[in-house]
């Protein structure tokens, strides 16, 4: 069957491709911006039948000259929390989702597409409600307006449309993200550079480094939207492991996983602060009231369409990152 994924050669969307291949499945349209080439890489190992630029594949939708698919996994979007353009960022990630969203109804084409965890703002709930739902950043509320559109149409849907809220995804295939890439990878090179990794100190309440969030490994993620293409449901779910564990539990999983490479015997928390292997920085101010200090997913809506499988913890799922990292340099 052809498939059509967008942002296919971006974090999220590269890993699905891989996996798609992985249960034999090559006929995959990507669909990607490559202004900035090296993206190209997190494609380099996957089987792909065609490549469309963004623009040549919305060009295409408004001429009706896309052949149709059997489903379509939208990815591709600016993630950029920090982006200042609000019309670009509305434009690529609420425009261009409303006519992807248009033409798969018109076609009855399955679509599951990438939504945010950063819809629900400062929390404290993460429930797929609108009651719970206060974005902070242009990039959260392109997120929402799609989410809102998609409520207001599931009635009278023709074909089955999924939203996937993503919590904090880490993993294989994000150096491209620079500045957003996870906190994982930015914790490997920093200690592989400096020998320690930085946290922010205590804020919102939490002591130092004990700010939560909801840490979902991208395998996980992609085997969400694989359930879900064999699904006859619309809806917007959670994508998370429904466990808020801190910035210290990912920093120390780093520094032992480096450690044990070289022989190292494990550190404690304390232990690793101790010897300067993890250090504590001011919060900054420009992140005053814009900062998720704690995030956990509710997955009841998710678990109750059949999503059975556990998800990795950062224990196991940010130790084989850091081997996936050392591995793939």
């Amino acid at each position: 069957m052809t498939v059509i994924v967008t942002g296919a050669a971006g974090f999220i969307g590269a890993n699905l491709v891989r996996a798609l291949n992985g249960v034999g499945e090559t006929d995959v349209v990507a669909v990607d911006n490559l202004t900035r080439a090296e993206k190209f890489r997190n494609l380099a190992d996957c089987e792909i039948a065609d490549y469309l630029d963004k623009e040549a594949f919305r060009s295409a939708l408004a001429r009706c000259a896309m052949g149709r698919p059997e489903i379509v996994f939208h990815q591709g979007a600016c993630s950029d929390t920090m982006a200042a353009d609000g019309r670009y960022v509305l434009d690529n990630n609420f425009r261009y989702s409303l006519e992807l969203l248009d033409w798969c109804q018109a076609q009855k084409v399955p679509f599951v597409y990438a939504s945010s965890a950063s819809v629900y703002g400062l929390g404290p709930v993460y429930a797929e409600a609108r009651g719970n739902e206060r974005p902070l950043n242009v990039y959260a509320y392109s997120k929402f307006l799609f989410d809102q559109v998609v409520r207001r149409r599931l009635p009278s849907f023709t074909a089955p449309v999924v939203g996937l809220r993503y919590f904090n995804v880490y993993g294989p295939r994000e150096a491209h993200k620079g500045p957003m890439a996870s906190v994982a990878f930015h914790h490997v090179h920093q200690f592989r550079a400096e020998g320690k990794v930085r946290l922010f100190e205590g804020s919102h309440g939490y002591a130092a480094g004990e700010q939560r969030r909801d840490f979902i490994h991208v395998d996980d993620a992609v085997a969400v939207n694989l359930f879900f293409a064999a699904q006859p449901v619309s809806g917007i779910y959670n994508v998370g492991t429904g466990r808020a564990q801190p910035f210290n539990d990912v920093a120390l999983t780093v520094v032992n996983r480096l450690r044990a490479r070289e022989g190292r015997a494990p550190l404690t928390l304390a232990e690793a602060v101790a010897q300067g292997r993890i250090e504590y920085v001011p919060f900054p101010e420009a992140l005053r009231g814009k900062y998720q200090a704690y995030t956990q997913a509710d997955l009841a809506r998710l678990r109750a369409a059949g999503f059975a499988q556990p998800m990795a913890g950062v224990e196991q799922g940010v130790a084989a990152y850091v081997d996936w990292l050392l591995g793939n340099d």
